[in-house]
Formats: structure tokens, C-alpha cells, sequence
């Protein structure tokens, strides 16, 4: 009896130390999947802001567009000398619509913010992406960890075989949390 006590004491060591390797990979999922999350949060704001200064830059270049196109139903009915005053108005309304569309040097114009919140918008989903991987691969870690406790209670080998290959399925998904978050969509 003092034999099989001591090989129960040898595996259920072995098996504490699978539990230890499991928890701490569950903490490093864990960490990664609450950055992610946090990342795609913050790209989720700022490519709402982005669509919002967008939103914004449309309406006012439409605003000027049609002001200009009212006043160019009004030139033929005005005196000549308002229609001179008139026709550099246009000019410069005309001038902020096709500045708004295009800003380059400062980013702001339409195609450029458009651009931003798309590019925002593929970094919120690669987080999403990566947070969903870290936390499948926290999932497998956790049931990992009961699994093999189960084995030590039950003496049950096969819980805790079943434990370590969880472990290696959850260190997998935080693998592709980490270097490919897109590569698998379940």
C-alpha cells in the first residue's frame, strides 16, 4: 500500500504542476484578451469620431454646394454690380466644398477621414479577432485546470491526460490571438 501511496503522491506532483502551467498560460489569455478587448474598444470610439467629422465635413460641403447652386438661379435676376459680389461668393463657397473633399496636409478633408475610419475600423476588428481567439484559449485553459483537479481527487489519469491537451488547445488559441487573429473564424 505504502508503493501505490507513493506513486498517487508522484502523479498528483505532476499533475499540480500541469495545474500551475495551465493557470499561469490562463492569466497571460487572460491579459491578452483584456488588451485586445480595451484596443478595440478605443478603435471602435475613434473610428465613430472619424465617421462623425466625416458626417460633419458632408454636410457642410453640401450646405456650400447648394448655397452656391441657389445663387446661381438668383444671378440673372440681381443688378450687375451684385452679381460681381455674388460670383466670388460662389467662388469661395465652391473653394471650401472641393477643400473639404480633399485635405491632404491636414487630414481632414473627406477621402482622407474616410480612409482613417476605415483603417480604424480594420484595427477594432483584428482586436475583436485577437480578443475572441485569447478567450477561447482561456476557456480551454479553464476547463483544463478543473479537469486536471478532477484527476487528483479521482485518481483518474485520463482527467488529467485530458487536462494537458486542453492546455495545449488554449495555448494554440492564444498563439492566434497573438500572431494571427484572423486566420480562424469559428
Amino acid at each position: 500500500m505504502a508503493g501505490g501511496a507513493h506513486v498517487d503522491h508522484h502523479s498528483n506532483r505532476g499533475v499540480a504542476l500541469l495545474i500551475a502551467v495551465l493557470a499561469l498560460f490562463l492569466a497571460l489569455a487572460e491579459t491578452g484578451a483584456k488588451s485586445q478587448q480595451t484596443e478595440a474598444i478605443s478603435r471602435n470610439i475613434e473610428a465613430a469620431n472619424l465617421w462623425a467629422f466625416f458626417q460633419a465635413r458632408t454636410i457642410r460641403q453640401t450646405t456650400v454646394r447648394t448655397a452656391a447652386e441657389q445663387a446661381e438661379l438668383a444671378l440673372p435676376a440681381l443688378p450687375e454690380a451684385a452679381r460681381a459680389a455674388v460670383t466670388r461668393q460662389q467662388e469661395t463657397w465652391r473653394g471650401f466644398a472641393a477643400r473639404w473633399e480633399s485635405e491632404p496636409d491636414t487630414g481632414e478633408g473627406r477621402r482622407e477621414l474616410m480612409a482613417r475610419a476605415r483603417a480604424a475600423e480594420e484595427k477594432r476588428e483584428r482586436s475583436l479577432a485577437a480578443y475572441h481567439q485569447y478567450e477561447l484559449g482561456s476557456a480551454a485553459f479553464q476547463v483544463g485546470i478543473v479537469l486536471a483537479s478532477a484527476s487528483v481527487i479521482t485518481g483518474v489519469a485520463l482527467l488529467a491526460w485530458a487536462g494537458g491537451l486542453l492546455g495545449v488547445i488554449g495555448v494554440a488559441f492564444a498563439a492566434l490571438g497573438f500572431f494571427a487573429p484572423t486566420l480562424v473564424h469559428l
